[in-house]
């Protein structure tokens, strides 16, 4: 009885960030042309939470479904969303080449994929009822005259405290790169201004991502939805993500991988729960979400749907180490269930008290420029 369980990792993250090279002047950044732009822009995550796994997660080795191969993937997509936003912080810094200290139009030539993009900065721009200092939006020049406006990026922000919504679509970033990416689009919210309980945090949303066929991938992203926030050592994450096709031991398709964690930066430790809820299911209960649908459960329940027969030893040995929560450190996962020691009480304490998101919010979640 073996199951693979893999996951497709966002490339468009990576490619941006090397891509977005292309906008950048040679010259130096210095204090005159940064400082009326945000400096930061992500929470960064401790490695013991975030980190590629997705080599360690093409398939199971034995018929075990050990649990480095179910918790590694919440490395993997908290990962992912932070390249989306570490791209939002590395375009931001190109932006800054081009002295934004005022009202101000300017166009360029992308070293991408060779096409003019335009470039409008306004003051005292309004979006989603807020007021902010200043709003730049890129356009794809030759794409202006399209439904989206050829919006390739649009970023509003505050400068003290930093604060700001950056949206991106990759395809009028970079039309070499992305041609085939003509739908995915993402957000950053970042704050400085110590709301939330956090003393900086950010959201990141992820929509429209392509999906693989689902007989070589059924398991490949579609959206996703994820909170980092920091507080002195700690870092919390939140997060759902969305797979339609994703399936395991029954005909039944389309989950959330819905989950929590909280981690200890100085240590680089970290706890994490997850859950497996249908994409369709309407609730932001935290029982519902991580008891009721944990890994475990899920599991257990189709496989007894599928071979009612099964004997409880084998279930017992095939899922080992999938208890709740599962435990991290530098190197990654370590076990799930046991704590490994009353080093990692402080933060099991603190994911105790945060929740994933409603799946069907996520799943149906859209993103809009202005």
């Amino acid at each position: 009885m073996k199951t693979k369980i893999k996951l497709s990792v966002l490339a468009l993250s990576l490619a941006l960030a090397i891509g977005i090279q292309g906008c950048k002047k040679d010259e130096p950044l210095t204090q005159e042309n940064t400082k009326n732009l945000p400096t930061r822009f992500m929470v960064d995550i401790p490695s013991s939470l975030s980190r590629d796994e997705s080599a360690k997660n093409k398939s199971t080795q034995s018929d075990t479904l050990h649990g480095n191969q179910i918790y590694q993937h919440i490395n993997t997509f908290i990962w992912v969303g932070e390249r989306a936003a570490e791209v939002v912080q590395n375009i931001i810094i190109a932006i800054s080449t081009h002295n934004i200290n005022q009202a101000m139009s300017f166009s360029f030539v992308s070293g991408e994929d060779g096409r003019t993009k335009n470039a409008v900065v306004v003051e005292n721009s309004v979006y989603e009822g807020t007021t902010w200092e200043f709003e730049i939006t890129i356009t794809d020049a030759l794409s202006q005259g399209n439904a989206d406006g050829g919006k390739a990026l649009q970023v509003f922000w505050n400068v003290s405290p930093i604060k700001g919504i950056a949206l991106l679509k990759p395809y009028n970033i970079d039309r070499t790169e992305f041609v085939n990416f003509t739908d995915p689009m993402y957000r950053v919210d970042y704050s400085e201004a110590g709301d939330l309980g956090y003393s900086n945090h950010m959201f990141v949303y992820l929509i429209d991502l392509p999906l693989a066929n689902p007989l070589v991938d059924p398991y490949s992203m579609k959206s996703m939805k994820m909170f980092a926030g920091k507080n002195g050592n700690y870092i919390d994450v939140i997060g759902n993500s969305n797979h339609p096709n994703a399936k395991f031991f029954t005909t039944q398709t389309g989950f959330n991988y819905a989950f929590v964690a909280s981690s200890e930066q100085a240590a680089n430790i970290g706890v994490a729960e997850v859950g497996l809820p249908l994409s369709t299911l309407n609730s932001s209960d935290r029982v519902v979400l991580l008891k009721d649908n944990s890994i475990k459960n899920v599991f257990t329940t189709q496989i007894y749907q599928t071979w009612p027969a099964i004997d409880s030893v084998t279930v017992a040995s095939y899922l080992y180490n999938t208890d709740a929560p599962g435990y991290f450190n530098s190197n990654g996962f370590i076990q799930g269930g046991v704590s490994p020691s009353a080093s990692y009480n402080s933060i099991e304490a603190r994911m105790n008290l945060l929740s994933p998101y409603n799946p069907y919010e996520v799943t149906n979640q859209t993103l809009t420029f202005k």
